[in-house]
């Protein structure tokens, strides 16, 4: 072999080594004889390099999984002479192989044994237990092959052909007639010779029968002498663990229902006699963790077993199911309290399955009631966040806990489902004798009381959140928690948890407000003092600017005995930061979108006259306009790029702030209702002066273009006379991606106003053509996949907008183009034909179609347009042919 190119396999080779080895690694593959010297090099050990022989693994299994039939059968017995000598090797070695290279010798074998198995190798099994018997290093090789088949034949992470699946079938079906029952076998010897002096052996062979129970006769295994020793296992810490997955394996398999229930009482039995359903918070968490889930395997075992056993009518050996089930409550509710989440976790699935029975019985009993309350009580428990759980930078850990919780909360719904006079009665215990001592009470205990209200919401579901009607108990004792939550002080708590929680829940219950609304003014004060807008904490501010803009729009009318108070309060938080003050605002300008759309909406739905709307409306969108003049100035005449950046997106966000003031407004509450129509002309002659900018045209052109978007719907035809001029402005110079953004306002205005716009459009229609052919006609490198996908993209845009043209009814505005149009359609006849393999042929076919609704929308001007038709003719008559020859 190429010596110096097997230095390149070394991690610590430089670059160039190691791309000439991947070089002489694909020479290998599309060698005819390279495989033969890799597979001397491993039979003869010639090499010492651990990162060669993993190389002529490699080798091997390319050749054994795409040029395996292309051997002669004295070629693919050296492959197989080759793998017995490498494996009796192992056993002489003085050292083991690495473990990389043991797990990729494992996966040549794998794939060997599903290639000949059937056919030349049928005691391929037999032959690697002949050479390994009982030594330590050889039945190491021999379970880890037993794994790597496994996941040749079972793994369902490995997308499998119909054909391969087949194939797979067949190899089960033929093992477990064959030799199965001698494997099986095999792993008894290793358990019994191995399970004192090698747990590293045992708990490999542990995990071979974990997978292999559940395809092979669980007769061979569920018996008497291998339960034994599993259970042995469970009481030796090496192994307990491992014991513990093969055992929910075994329990995990399908089988008859009364047969399941006496498998897992027996286990049960045995586990209990040995002490461990009785949980210490002290033991060995890994281990808990596993035998929650082994707990959690038997109870749903249990519970689907009792279904079965009901649907089948046999309602006595159901009812001895269901008294196994209660049976186990008491050790699932151990676990599920466990401190440590993931083992409280594992056992979710085994009390959701439980709840879901007890909703099914006609009535509970004693037992069961006071089942459901612990089962409620260990929930209310495992939300409580712990001390460790960092708020301000929250990481992997939080992530889980926050995962975790939303299990619970689906535990909590299943609880209300079964019993919702009893949840509503704990959550209501929990909450009023928290916030009694809200001041000297831990603050995830504050949360969380305040989180089970919130949480009530969806459990307790209602019709369009009427939770304060209707039922009289329910709502009245909704109502008197949230009476207790916004009068006993407890947003003033100090922890951002706390706070975000009372927000959330406030506006989760905003209904309230309606039967009590004395509470607005305390909740509003909340919202926009220290407790909310201006908290210490960014994260806080941010998510209350969002719901601050919730609960003003739910509260509607109610909220105009305080408009003009809130309106003054939030002046400082509408400021627009200029990027050269070097303050830090308190919100940002997402955050600020939110708050301008609230003032929008306290103005639009104010009882105030249209005179007075204009005015406050005015109040607000001036100071943006002012300082928007003074901003475009200064980025006119700024130098440095960053400050032009800077000065931009200041610019964009004046913009997008004017814009979203917009969404206040609506069919009952008109722009021009409101008396507001002024003002929104004001803006649009303050904003269009951006598109002449020629710095940073894309940003500008951007927020521009949204606001245009919004006062096509706002101010309807009053925003006509404007869009001439900004369409010249934003055609010049423009780019791909400009043309994709500005084609969507042109067919916004085309399908809104029709022959309204017919005139402009006749007058910019050549215009944009052009922009866009230009565009498309622009050469770009090969291998430059952005830019293709830009042109592929402004094709979409042109047959979209075509066909917008066409559908308003204004088919004239092209037949009016004349002989200049006469050469576009010849380039798109050209495209047409060229580009059928482009991914985009869906909107091609769509420019064919618009020819044909051209052709008959003319009918009537034939005479004089006929050249034209003839021509869209000719090119539909040619994407047919070609079509059909492709």
């Amino acid at each position: 072999m190429d010596e110096q190119a097997l230095l390149g396999l070394n991690p610590n080779a430089d670059a160039d080594f190691r791309q000439r080895a991947l070089a002489y690694f694909e020479q290998l593959k599309i060698s005819q004889d390279a495989w033969q010297v890799c597979a001397e090099a491993l039979a003869q050990s010639i090499y010492s390099d651990d990162h060669i022989k993993f190389f002529c693994f490699q080798v091997l299994e390319h050749q054994i999984k795409f040029k395996y039939s292309e051997l002669t059968e004295v070629q693919q017995q050296l492959i197989r002479e080759t793998l017995i000598t490498w494996l009796q090797a192992q056993m002489l070695n003085p050292q083991p192989e690495k473990t990389f290279i043991r797990n990729k010798a494992a996966q040549v074998f794998a794939l060997l044994f599903v290639t000949e198995y059937l056919t030349k190798w049928p005691k391929f099994f037999f032959d690697i237990l002949s050479v390994v018997d009982l030594n330590p290093r050889g039945v190491d090789m021999y379970l880890r092959i037993l794994m790597a088949v496994d996941a040749e034949l079972v793994d369902r992470d490995v997308v499998h052909t119909s054909e391969e699946a087949r194939r797979n079938t067949l190899l089960k079906d033929t093992m477990r007639e064959q030799c199965i029952p001698s494997l099986v076998e095999s792993w008894y010897q290793i358990l019994q010779n191995y399970q004192y002096n090698n747990s590293e052996l045992t708990c490999q062979c542990l995990e071979v029968v974990g997978a292999y129970v559940s395809w092979i006769d669980l007769s061979l295994i569920a018996n008497e002498r291998f339960i034994n020793m599993l259970l042995g296992h469970m009481s030796v810490e090496v192994l307990r663990e491992e014991a513990c997955d093969c055992l929910f394996e075994i329990v995990n398999k399908g089988m008859d229902p009364i047969d399941k229930t006496k498998l897992v009482e027996s286990l049960c039995q045995v586990l209990q006699s040995a002490g461990l359903f009785s949980i210490d918070q002290e033991d060995d968490v890994d281990f808990l963790a596993r035998f929650s889930k082994l707990v959690n395997g038997m109870g749903q075992a249990l519970i689907a077993s009792w279904t079965k056993l009901i649907k089948n009518g046999d309602m006595k050996s159901a009812q001895d199911t269901l008294q196994a089930i209660e049976a186990k409550v008491s050790l699932m509710l151990q676990l599920l309290i466990h401190e440590d989440d993931d083992i409280s976790s594992n056992i979710i699935g085994f009390c959701y399955d439980y709840l879901h029975i007890l909703k099914q019985l006609s009535a509970l009993s004693d037992q069961q009631k006071a089942n459901v309350e612990a089962i409620m009580l260990a929930v209310m428990k495992k939300l409580t966040y712990d001390e460790e759980y960092n708020f301000e930078n929250e990481g992997e850990d939080e992530a889980m806990f926050v995962e975790y919780r939303k299990q619970l909360k689906l535990l909590l719904d299943r609880l209300a489902q079964v019993s919702p006079e009893l949840l509503l009665a704990s959550v209501r215990r929990v909450f009023n004798t928290t916030l009694q001592n809200w001041q000297t009470t831990r603050f995830m205990e504050v949360e969380v009381a305040i989180r089970l209200l919130y949480m009530l919401a969806e459990a307790l579901p209602v019709s369009h959140g009427a939770h304060f009607s209707g039922d009289v108990t329910k709502a009245t004792a909704l109502q008197d928690m949230m009476r207790t939550l916004v009068t006993s002080g407890v947003s003033a708590y100090q922890h951002t948890s706390v706070t975000l929680e009372f927000f959330e829940t406030v506006v989760r219950y905003e209904k309230f407000f309606a039967v009590e609304p004395q509470h607005i003014p305390t909740v509003l004060m909340a919202f926009l003092d220290h407790r909310g807008l201006r908290h210490t904490s960014p994260k806080v501010r941010s998510r209350t600017a969002y719901l601050f803009s919730r609960f003003v729009k739910s509260l509607n009318k109610q909220m105009n005995p305080f408009i003009e108070d809130v309106l003054n309060r939030i002046q400082d938080l509408l400021e627009l930061s200029p990027p050269e003050n070097g303050y830090q605002a308190l919100l940002s300008s997402d955050d600020q979108l939110f708050i301008y759309e609230t003032a929008g909406v306290l103005i639009v739905n104010s009882e105030y006259s249209a005179e007075r709307k204009q005015a406050l409306m005015r109040n607000l969108l001036t100071p943006l306009m002012e300082k928007f003049k003074v901003l475009l100035e200064k980025l006119m005449m700024a130098q440095d790029e960053d400050r032009q950046m800077a000065l931009a997106d200041c610019l964009n966000h004046a913009v997008g702030f004017a814009s979203r003031t917009s969404k206040a407004f609506s069919n009952k509450q008109t722009v021009k209702q409101c008396g507001c129509s002024e003002v929104y002309l004001d803006c649009l002659q303050t904003f269009l002066p951006a598109l002449s900018c020629p710095l940073q045209k894309e940003v500008l052109r951007s927020g521009v273009r949204t606001f245009l978007h919004r006062m096509i719907i706002c101010l309807e035809e009053e925003v006509l006379p404007f869009i001439p001029s900004a369409s010249e402005h934003m055609l010049k110079d423009c780019e791909a991606k400009d043309l994709q953004e500005f084609i969507p306002l042109i067919n916004q205005i085309t399908a809104k106003f029709k022959t309204q716009v017919s005139p402009f459009l006749q007058q910019m229609f050549m215009p944009l053509l052009h922009a866009i052919f230009e565009v498309l006609l622009l050469p770009a490198e090969e291998n430059d996949q952005s830019a293709a996908l830009e042109k592929q993209m402004l094709r979409r845009s042109y047959f979209a907008f075509l066909q917008t043209v066409t559908g308003s009814g204004m088919s004239e505005v092209i037949a009016n183009q004349g002989e200049t149009f006469q050469k576009y359609l010849k380039f798109v006849q050209k495209k047409a034909i060229l580009k059928l393999k482009h991914i985009f042929q869906v909107q091609r076919m769509w420019s064919v179609c618009c020819s044909l609704s051209f052709k008959e929308q003319w009918i009537t001007q034939i005479l004089l347009h006929r050249r034209l038709v003839l021509l869209f003719f000719r090119s539909w008559w040619s994407f047919g042919e070609v079509k059909m020859d492709q």
